[in-house]
């Protein structure tokens, strides 16, 4: 650690806290925040304290911290308002520490910049070992030849289906030197850049990889081409909306997790807030595009044989980081159990993660949330309990209403959860119900048309574990 004292540098800030005069180690720290002279101060928590003794007219002793690309900064200044903060601030820096930063962990690099990968793409394929095709997902609309050629190339190359830039070299090459390329897609006019994430260990990549296009321009910014007379939000507007919102996120992630370089952590947790605001915008966005869906005439699902202990393993599995933060317990169908149905995966899956996630949301910390199986007659029946404040009779009724959220505010909900996963069941030829009782939880049931019974089925007409509402 260096240490030094009194008047190590001294600047001047104008009335609108841009920086106009500095020296010594306080401009080199400017400098590092992507500042200079004759712009805003760039140090979070010194444009902070000058804020403060412009606004109020008042001086300041205090301390702050900053880092740099190489140090963690701890320094005490004493400002001094000029014409009562008309005219700016005086800066002096009577003290300086610096120490050097910790090495970052590389898995925790790695893992956050998957993450930063995934909320980033537009499109996302599933590869084997030796990077050929399996599956692929998008919704942006210039990929859609890119989607369609995908069913004649399951087993293919991916890099049969772009031109990778820069390389002549026989395709494909190893997936790190791939990690990153930029690539044209045939039908789209944007730059692409591709992530490889390996899967399997200890070998990265000997279980295949996920592989994420994100696009270098967002399609909004694209020339407005024609477009039909009515907007459609789940065709033509959801895509639009999600590429920024999904770069705001991942903007915000790499601003917290400090992989931009490192920061303070009270503005770790501003970005926090950024990315928590964004995901929840995003919901919003997904929900609407669901309800134009779910209400459309000719709305119908694909039904399939399926096993509903295994949609409710899922659904705890996805939801059991949340459900840990807030101290609550998921207890899904023990191993073993099963209970088949005629129902479409997906939006099986869709309705559990809404039930599962809105316990979780609702529930006490330190609580418990059930997910149980049931048999009557010929539907089969899935449950939720928590351990809530519950429902009154009329609140049950308004719940699966249109935007009906029962007066809560703050929680990023939208109030179209329940309502669209009670169109999906009854389009799956079943039901959502729900009972409950104030102080006492509540139990959503999902029921759909059974398939044919398994030995280790269970017994029916076995009510679901969680409150007795009778």
């Amino acid at each position: 650690m260096t240490v030094s004292t009194k008047h190590i540098a001294q600047g001047r800030t104008d009335a609108e806290d841009r920086l106009i005069e500095a020296d010594g180690p306080l401009y080199a720290l400017q400098k590092a925040c992507g500042g200079g002279k004759g712009t805003t101060l760039a140090i979070p928590e010194l444009l902070m304290l000058v804020g403060k003794a412009r606004s109020f007219g008042l001086r300041l002793a205090r301390q702050f911290e900053a880092v740099d690309e190489e140090s963690h900064i701890t320094a005490w200044v004493e400002i001094r308002p000029v014409g009562g903060g008309k005219d700016g601030c005086e800066i002096i820096v009577e003290s300086w520490q610096t120490e050097p930063l910790p090495p970052e962990n590389s898995i925790d690099s790695d893992r956050r910049k998957v993450e930063i990968n995934r909320h980033l793409a537009e499109c996302t394929a599933r590869l084997d070992p030796a990077q050929r095709l399996l599956s692929l997902e998008t919704e942006a609309p210039d990929l859609a030849g890119l989607q369609a050629k995908v069913a004649g190339a399951i087993g293919k190359p991916w890099t049969d289906l772009v031109e990778i830039e820069g390389s002549s070299h026989e395709q494909p090459m190893h997936w790190r030197l791939l990690d990153g390329a930029h690539c044209r897609v045939p039908g789209s006019k944007r730059l692409w850049t591709a992530h490889l994430e390996p899967l399997g260990q200890p070998t990265p990549g000997s279980a295949g990889f996920v592989l994420h296009l994100s696009a270098e321009t967002p399609l909004a910014d694209l020339p407005a081409e024609a477009a039909p007379d009515t907007p459609s939000l789940g065709r033509d507007l959801t895509p639009v909306l999600r590429q920024p919102i999904n770069r705001i996120i991942a903007n915000a992630e790499t601003i917290r997790t400090k992989l931009a370089g490192p920061i303070a952590d009270e503005y770790s947790q501003y970005a926090a807030d950024i990315a928590s605001a964004g995901q929840h915008l995003l919901a919003l966005v997904d929900d609407l595009s669901d309800l134009e869906i779910v209400e459309s005439e000719d709305f119908v699902t694909e039904p399939d044989r399926i096993e509903l202990a295994d949609v409710a393993r899922r659904a705890c599995g996805i939801l059991g980081v949340r459900a840990r933060e807030r101290g609550i317990t998921l207890v899904p169908p023990a191993e073993g159990e099963s209970q088949l149905a005629i129902a479409e995966f997906r939006r099986v899956l869709q309705i559990m993660l809404n039930l599962v996630g809105n316990a979780i949301r609702y529930s006490p910390e330190d609580s418990q949330v059930w997910i149980r199986l049931d048999r009557i007659g010929s539907r089969a029946m899935i449950t939720v309990a928590d351990q809530g404040h519950g429902l009154d009779e009329d609140q049950q009724v308004r719940i699966f209403e249109k935007f009906e959220r029962l007066g809560r505010s703050g929680d990023g909900g939208s109030g179209l959860g329940l309502y669209i996963s009670r169109r999906i069941a009854r389009a799956m030829d079943g039901d959502l119900t729900v009972e409950s009782a104030p102080g006492l939880g509540a139990r959503f049931t999902l029921s759909v048309p059974a398939a044919e019974e398994m030995r280790n089925a269970p017994r029916e007409g076995r009510p679901a574990d969680g409150p007795d509402f009778k």
